[in-house]
């Protein structure tokens, strides 16, 4: 059985996410204190995490960065703002989805149905993966600790970072497209925003510049992207 835990501060809506989500054989455990999530986190040790963001104390954005320092458990943002601006800060603060307010509960158990897949189940990284360490040109893809490494410095990406850079990484100079990026990050394409996937690739990237690696991932105008191997002649 997987444990959520459930962030939000308004009790009926999270008494009916969790009433949903134990129906659906969930084990739903609701925080009623907001003032260290991060710590409710460690003791609880969720699978995955519903987050709001308008919070009391501190916002979800700043909780989801907490929780990225010792986890990458899947967290989907549940909020009523429902700007593209927001959406793209939840994914860049560490988000691997968002839902808006009102929200269909449909909805909410499909997308954590889907993040459980990716992250533990048929479709996870380990799951698809035939290597627990893949090598290209000197930078180390290594799925059991979803990290990236070249020359001694290591990064870690959240699961859905890592899948991504692990399709592109296997198909070394060809061109993905966006559209074969997204059905094989996300289960059902029609809820996902088109931003998603490019804020996705913004955080790859920014990921291997912390290792010194710097337009390994290119753009290709309307048809997807590639990574080419930039960093060869620094090995």
């Amino acid at each position: 059985m997987y444990k959520l835990m459930v962030v939000e501060d308004d009790a009926k809506i999270a008494e009916i996410l969790c009433g949903y989500l134990a129906r659906y054989g969930y084990d739903a455990v609701r925080l009623s204190n907001f003032e260290d999530v991060k710590s409710d986190f460690l003791s609880i040790s969720p699978d995955l995490v519903l987050l709001d963001i308008n919070l009391p104390y501190m916002d979800g954005f700043f909780w989801c960065r907490q929780i990225r320092t010792v986890s990458k458990a899947p967290v989907i943002f549940i909020s009523a703002r429902s700007g593209d601006m927001d959406q793209v800060l939840a994914l860049e603060h560490g988000g691997d989805d968002y839902i808006t307010k009102p929200f269909s509960v449909d909805i909410v158990i499909a997308k954590v149905k889907a993040a459980l897949r990716r992250a533990y189940g048929e479709y996870s990284v380990r799951a698809s993966a035939s290597q627990d360490v893949y090598e290209l040109e000197g930078l180390y893809l290594d799925r059991a600790r979803s990290s990236a490494e070249w020359r001694g410095s290591e990064v870690f990406l959240t699961p859905t970072e890592f899948r991504l850079l692990s399709i592109l990484a296997h198909r070394p100079e060809q061109v993905v497209s966006r559209h074969e990026l997204l059905e094989a990050l996300w289960d059902d394409v029609d809820f996902v925003d088109d931003n998603t996937l490019t804020v996705n690739v913004t955080r790859v990237r920014r990921k291997l510049e912390e290792l010194g690696i710097e337009g390994a991932i290119e753009t290709v105008r309307g048809q997807g992207y590639r990574i080419t191997c930039s960093w060869r002649d620094n090995r």
